[in-house]
């Protein structure tokens, strides 16, 4: 269980990377002799049971004749192991915490992983635990126990970086052992609405010119000090290698994470309840603004944080406490990040006016309101189906299932689901309870039968 796991002992130097005067640099190998035994390669694989053959002459084979009775004395079948994938990680605490990416561990095409093999710098082997892992930002925490203390890297503070520091990608690329790329940052913030990440992710990019091929993922993206601060995850390519556009995960996010990971087994997510979009000049024009920053509130749920706040759509938030917010995704990732229950201070224009909002976040990975259902699917509240709600719906006595009540703006089922909508089937079972959907929902592809407004159609959804 999560509550078993030690805390995450991390180092974090939150100085910005400086020069030292008198001191011209000439070469970074100290640098990367003291940041490269912290990388690691990560094996992926099942384990495939072989099945007993026995050789048979060619004309029996040939002829359909009755296979003789098994030898009871032959040698029983031997498991084979099928390498499944590689990757890179990166030791974040000396007792043996591991950073990597979702992807890295979850095998090619959803397969299931039976075995996570690390390979460290000294060439030593461990076999891994799956610690936890989180899809919408492509991090994964893994768990060996050396008799040691391991090479821990020390984790810089991503929001400090600066466009056009020195960085290097240290990695497994190819699976031609650990690698070093220089390059510079080339830009901070990066988000490709979802296209990497996937819909309902959170991704906030450390773009780098570093070189990053097929295996570096989950490797180490580290500052002219030596010290993290990101883990790559892609690439933008024609080709399938690099052309100079590589994303890495910033270490404050990683951080935040793998700590919540390790502590709690999973990332909760504060959540407003409502649409956010972004501000074209055309709208914002028409709302009288000067620029087009902030996050336009196109919805409010009912019974969401935001309604109860006194949020309307309409609303342009700028700030979240301290924090400006520049455009919707800013604003999605931003309380994401925030603990379920705390009270922020949501700054909004309204009618030309600036005002200032008390909130207290819900929960993304819960319910919405009381009589609802916790929820299996992310963002997505759910209710059983009672005869006052059928009545009320209009619902044909011969349909049953589970209530879809609300989907949050930043739920990943945000184009998949609308309110009001009947779960009758998750992959091929009849639901009743969000119970029966946790149950019947599996690692990688799945399907929803549902109802709406009289029809029938199908979801389709990788978890």
């Amino acid at each position: 269980m999560a509550s078993e796991n030690p805390p995450l002992q991390a180092s974090v130097d939150s100085r910005a990377v400086s020069a030292e005067a008198g001191k011209p640099i000439v070469s970074y190998a100290s640098v990367l002799e003291e940041a490269t035994p912290s990388v690691v390669a990560v094996y992926t694989s099942r384990i495939v049971r072989m099945q007993r053959t026995q050789s048979l002459p060619e004309l029996l084979r040939r002829f359909g004749a009755p296979v003789p009775p098994m030898d009871p004395s032959a040698e029983a079948p031997r498991n084979r192991r099928e390498r499944l994938g590689v990757g890179s990680g990166v030791i974040i605490s000396e007792d043996g915490y591991i950073v990597t990416n979702h992807h890295v561990v979850q095998g090619m095409r959803g397969r299931e992983v039976d075995e996570i093999i690390v390979r460290l710098n000294d060439a030593t082997e461990f076999a891994a635990t799956l610690i936890g892992s989180d899809s919408k930002t492509d991090v994964a925490v893994l768990k060996i126990e050396a008799e040691e203390p391991l090479p821990a890297v020390t984790l810089a503070d991503s929001d400090l970086i600066r466009v056009g520091d020195v960085v290097f990608a240290i990695g497994n690329p190819l699976d031609v052992g650990l690698t070093a790329t220089q390059g510079i940052v080339s830009a901070t913030g990066r988000s490709q609405g979802g296209r990497i990440l996937g819909p309902g992710s959170y991704e906030d990019f450390i773009q780098t010119d570093a070189a990053i091929n097929l295996g570096n993922s989950g490797g180490a993206l580290i500052d002219a000090w030596g010290r993290l601060v990101g883990i790559n995850t892609a690439i933008v390519s024609g080709s399938g290698g690099s052309i100079g556009i590589g994303f890495a995960i910033p270490s404050n996010m990683v951080l935040n994470v793998a700590s919540n990971l390790i502590q709690r087994g999973e990332v909760p997510r504060g959540m407003l309840g409502l649409f956010p979009a972004d501000l074209t000049r055309d709208i914002a024009e028409a709302f009288g603004l000067e620029n087009t920053r902030g996050a336009l509130v196109n919805q409010v749920q009912d019974n969401s944080p935001a309604a109860r706040a006194g949020i309307v759509h309409g609303d342009i938030i700028t700030k979240i406490d301290a924090i400006d917010i520049a455009s919707a995704s800013d604003l999605r990732l931003v309380v994401s990040q925030i603990l379920p229950g705390t009270e922020i201070d949501v700054v909004l224009v309204r009618g030309g006016q600036t005002m200032t909002l008390p909130v207290v976040l819900g929960s993304l990975n819960g319910g919405f309101a009381s009589g609802v259902e916790r929820s299996p699917l992310q963002g997505v509240g759910l209710q059983m189906l009672d005869a006052d709600l059928r009545r009320e719906l209009s619902i044909p006595s011969d349909i049953s299932g589970v209530l879809v009540t609300e989907v949050a703006g930043d739920s990943p089922f945000v184009e998949k689901l609308d309110p009001m909508t009947l779960i009758i089937e998750v992959n091929g079972v009849e639901v009743r309870s969000a119970a029966q959907i946790e149950s019947s929902l599996k690692e990688g592809q799945n399907r929803l039968y549902v109802w709406a407004d009289g029809t029938h159609r199908f979801v389709a959804f990788r978890m």
